[in-house]
């Protein structure tokens, strides 16, 4: 990304610039009376004004332009205030819009022949008598008024850049929370239901030979599930579609599909007795189900047969999850390395900036709790 990219100017900008130029025009032939007022005074102190109107749209050529009307406009009147102040004027849209080093030479530019006009102008002039009106005091007046609009635009363009830098920071960080949170969910979607097809799958390829309608059981146990998490993948994956395309109009898991979970973690050999007390935040209920998710998917990879109790309260302005199971404390295959199913319950709990513990129980036994204040 180019952080020094010059948006269009706003037509409204460039309207105030011409009314600006507009008036300042008259100005530069109205003033004292030792100034000249002849028809080649009024042409050139008339163009001097014309940079001031085209700043925006052309800013450089206008500056430089406006540097050499000025040379031309002291060459043949003493108004050394104009030329100074459109230069002034004309400096700072370079300042905001181009480089630092390119806008520098502008200055030192600027400086030179500003500086030198207007000390010949006064050097050669009439009404310069006994060192008055100071040169180095007109001089010196004249550079800090360029160099103060020079370091308004430079402040400016800097104040842009870095809103700029902060914006595609705060892009950048989204897009990788968002795929954070894509790869949870696909993560919870995929092994909770390759968990339970794997354990259905072995259970139909045992029973199927002696006991068919048991093994029929089992694979339409699959085919459900299997439609369910087709389901969800195609709700998490139409965030990456092409702009434009409708995503799946699937909703999010919440806690309505909590005692599906339960019976689906039964059919693979893990009892779960299943309490929801209080109200859960609609915002929340995805999370909620999801830690409870990926904990019984835990028990059905690890434990099962076994019986596990899940619970989601909320009282006293806290949610709090519980899911205990009374099989081993292992929860790491032998010679497999550990999931990502425990980073992503934690990922969830701290998201809403809450607690979250997951280890073996004393003696027999494993345990998730998460909890979070509700606001």
């Amino acid at each position: 990304m180019n952080l020094l990219a010059r948006r269009p100017p706003s037509w409204l900008l460039i309207l105030a610039d011409t009314v600006l130029a507009v008036l300042l025009a008259p100005a530069s032939t109205a003033g004292a009376p030792e100034l000249t007022t002849n028809a080649v005074t009024i042409v050139l102190c008339w163009l001097l004004a014309v940079p001031v109107a085209v700043r925006r749209i052309w800013p450089e050529p206008a500056y430089y332009g406006a540097l050499l009307i000025g040379l031309a406009v002291l060459a043949v009147q003493a108004n050394r205030l104009m030329p100074t102040a459109v230069a002034a004027l004309a400096i700072y849209p370079v300042a905001t819009g181009r480089p630092v080093r390119r806008s520098a030479i502008a200055l030192v530019s600027g400086l030179l022949v500003d500086g030198g006009a207007l000390l010949l102008s006064m050097l050669g002039s009439a009404g310069y008598a006994n060192g008055w009106p100071d040169p180095v005091s007109v001089v010196g007046a004249a550079w800090l008024v360029l160099a103060a609009s020079w370091s308004l635009g430079t402040a400016a363009r800097t104040r842009r850049e870095f809103a700029a830098r902060e914006a595609r920071r705060q892009a950048e960080q989204a897009a990788a929370d968002e795929r954070l949170r894509i790869a949870r969910e696909l993560h919870d979607v995929v092994a909770h239901s390759m968990s339970l097809i794997t354990v259905k799958a072995g259970v139909a390829a045992k029973v199927l030979d002696k006991h068919p309608e048991e093994g029929r059981k089992a694979l339409r146990a699959i085919e459900e599930i299997g439609r369910g998490s087709l389901g969800e993948m195609r709700r998490l994956l139409g965030v990456l579609r092409a702009p434009g395309s409708a995503p799946e109009n699937t909703p999010p898991p919440g806690l309505a599909d909590l005692p599906s979970l339960a019976h689906r973690a039964a059919e693979a050999g893990v009892r779960v007795d299943l309490s929801v007390d209080g109200t859960v935040p609609d915002s929340m209920a995805p999370a909620v189900y999801r830690i409870v998710q990926e904990a019984i998917t835990n028990v059905v990879k690890h434990a099962a047969p076994a019986h596990c109790r899940a619970s989601v309260s909320v009282a006293e302005g806290r949610l709090r999850i519980a899911v205990v199971d009374d099989g081993p404390g292992q929860r790491v295959l032998p010679g497999r390395p550990g999931g990502h199913g425990l980073a992503g319950m934690r990922e969830r709990a701290l998201l809403y900036g809450g607690t979250f513990e997951a280890g073996p129980l004393p003696g027999r036994g494993f345990g998730v709790h998460a909890s979070w204040e509700i606001l």
